[in-house]
């Protein structure tokens, strides 16, 4: 059973069916993971229902980003262990969105954060932090391509592949996905592994996604596709 089953109806099903939609793409030899807002201003400093984290952090998924959290872990784990590229986003702002651009027309309470916070929200989680040779970029749109020096890093790193993690679903998550894939790149977006501050917007966006973007796949099926491309490589290098 898909996680938008119960949101898209049958007769959207269908329709999308008919029109033969939604194959599995498939997935290259050489990933690269992106890691999409991992930051304590989408997750608050503390995990909580998402209307009480979002009173003091407006950005806040809430404990839907906390329980993210372990997976997109064990995907980075998987992706260290294969020596594949990690690449991290963050946009990082002005409390009131002055620097922001066209966000200042849609955030009325633009980036602050609360008083009795425990961390910056800037921060990257701690326990996804990134780690010396790991790709940072800065964006400011919701795309990690836009404005960003991402797509040369990958060109460099000869990536075929993203593996998408992050938030949120119907945000950053989407925009980055339809950007990497308007680039040719084979993109798969983990399941367990994004997240939104509703379920709605959540479901639909990994529907859409999977339909003509993107391999919506599990936390399991993403760390074992890394494994085997760790395996490859070794296979390459011996070669």
């Amino acid at each position: 059973m898909a996680v938008w089953d119960d949101v898209i109806p049958a007769s959207d099903l269908a329709v999308y069916q008919v029109a033969g939609y939604g194959r599995e793409s498939g997935l290259g030899q050489t990933p690269a993971l992106i890691v999409i807002d991992m930051t304590y201003a989408f997750i608050g400093d503390r995990s909580e229902p998402v209307l009480d984290s979002a009173r003091r952090w407006p950005h806040s998924c809430g404990e839907e980003g906390w329980r993210a959290v372990p997976h997109i872990a064990r995907v980075i784990a998987a992706a260290r262990a294969a020596r594949v590229p990690i690449a991290y986003t963050r946009g990082i702002f002005k409390a009131d969105a002055s620097d922001a651009g066209t966000w200042q027309g849609k955030l009325r309470r633009g980036f602050e954060q609360p008083a009795d916070r425990t961390v910056d929200g800037d921060d990257f989680v701690r326990e996804l932090a990134p780690q010396p040779g790991d790709i940072v970029v800065h964006k400011d749109k919701p795309s990690a391509f836009f404005g960003t020096p991402l797509l040369s890093k990958l060109i460099e790193r000869r990536v075929d592949t993203v593996v998408v993690t992050g938030c949120t679903t119907s945000g950053c998550v989407r925009g980055t996905v339809c950007e990497a894939f308007s680039n040719n790149y084979k993109v798969a977006v983990v399941e367990e592994g994004v997240f939104d501050r509703a379920v709605v917007p959540h479901k639909v966006s990994l529907f859409d996604l999977q339909q003509k973007y993107a391999d919506v796949i599990s936390t399991e099926a993403a760390c074992a596709y890394l494994a085997r491309c760790r395996t490859a490589g070794a296979d390459r290098i011996a070669a």
